[in-house]
């Protein structure tokens, strides 16, 4: 039988045998697809909707800034920096309450945090941080958390804000305990001088040009709130005076304070990072929208009253259920928020929907297959199951408190 498994093993392993696979995959999908079923067919059309709504919304404005941000990680952020505060061997406390802080400042989505999450594990970042801000950058989300009380209610919205901080590090130290002896040996690669790299700038210089960048993130990704007024309107209204006045100071520290061989070699890193990740989630995307539809649509191969009914109470099945069906589902930032409305008013139960509140935005099929090609098949699946089993408990937990 071992045998048997190593000959599958084998095949599986060559290159000419996945190719063979794929095309006969996808020819076998395109000969049997019930193409005359009009809800498979609108289907196929709503996957292609929800492509051309994620790259309208999320690529210019966020996976573009998160890319250079990426690029500029892996060549002017040290090494050693990197491993003091990330590594597998730096304190515990510093490292993960660094990634939640960053997660909780940056507000992005699960797509959007893969290029960093991506920069920092390549230069040199243990697995567990690395996780830990993975998770914390879409889940610890101030905006999220602040609209998810005002619409939800307050005990949903101190539920996700306290789930979520426990979770990243939760999460992150299970994968620590799992993976570390990994990490050291990666780590051992790196020479020892990466430890004392001569700065060719202040360190003030590099905070400026950071923040700049992360900044231009952050705004230039800022979405429209549902009330007019606030301070949060007043910002989305201002939002691109703030990105083209941010664009001037980022190509004034470029053009002083970065040689050209700097500056070039910035842009090939984040056209490195873009090769990497965004087919994969475009491919995740069109499977996303063909199972799901749109966050406002119903045209999906899954109908929105057939997942409220299979949420609804508080069994284990039914926070099961959310937890899974969130980890899969694409939710771009704060459109968990109306979605969960719609599928409370459908009769969900309150623990799954923290349950979905906890692994939606955290996880999508496009977040999977990155996450697989950075880290590999086996920790992408732990820290999956990690999610959505943590999403799991605390939905029960939460369901038997409220109810």
């Amino acid at each position: 039988m071992k045998d048997v498994f190593e000959r599958i093993s084998a095949y599986w392993r060559n290159t000419e045998v996945r190719i063979f696979l794929l095309i006969a995959s996808v020819f076998s999908v395109v000969y049997f697809a019930p193409l005359e079923d009009p809800r498979v067919s609108a289907s196929i059309l709503e996957a292609f909707y929800m492509l051309q709504y994620y790259a309208r919304e999320h690529v210019l404005f966020c996976l573009i800034p998160a890319f250079f941000v990426a690029g500029a990680i892996a060549n002017f952020v040290s090494q050693g920096a990197v491993i003091r505060y990330f590594g597998s061997d730096a304190p515990a406390w510093l490292s993960y309450s660094v990634a939640s802080v960053s997660g909780a400042v940056l507000a992005v989505c699960s797509c959007t945090v893969l290029p960093l999450f991506s920069g920092i594990y390549k230069r040199g970042a243990g697995v567990g941080p690395a996780c830990a801000f993975l998770y914390s950058g879409p889940a610890i989300n101030v905006l999220a958390i602040i609209l998810t009380a005002r619409v939800l209610g307050w005990q949903l919205g101190l539920a996700r804000a306290i789930a979520a901080v426990v979770f990243a590090f939760v999460v992150g130290l299970t994968m620590s305990l799992l993976y570390g002896q990994d990490d050291a040996q990666r780590t051992a690669d790196i020479p020892q001088d990466a430890y004392a790299e001569e700065e060719v700038r202040a360190p003030w210089q590099n905070l400026v040009f950071f923040i700049t960048l992360i900044l231009i993130l952050v705004f230039a990704a800022w979405s429209r709130p549902d009330a007019v007024g606030g301070l949060w309107y007043v910002i989305f209204q201002w939002k691109w005076y703030f990105v083209g006045a941010l664009l001037a100071l980022l190509a004034y520290t470029l053009v002083r304070w970065f040689a050209p061989e700097e500056r070039i070699y910035w842009v090939e890193s984040t056209w490195d990072f873009t090769k990497q990740i965004l087919p994969l989630l475009f491919v995740g995307v069109l499977i996303a929208g063909l199972l799901m539809g749109r966050p406002e649509t119903e045209a999906g191969l899954i109908p929105a009253n057939y997942v409220a009914g299979l949420v609804g109470g508080n069994s284990l099945t039914a926070n099961l259920a959310a937890s899974v069906l969130g980890a899969f589902m694409y939710f771009a930032t704060l459109t968990e928020v109306p979605i969960l409305q719609g599928l409370l008013g459908l009769g969900m139960g309150p623990g799954p929907a923290l349950a979905l509140l906890l692994a939606g935005p955290a996880l999508s099929l496009p977040n999977m297959l990155v996450i697989r090609s950075v880290i590999g098949t086996r920790r992408t699946a732990v820290f999956v199951a990690l999610v959505v089993a943590l999403a799991t408990v605390s939905g029960l937990i939460y369901g038997a408190i409220v109810a």
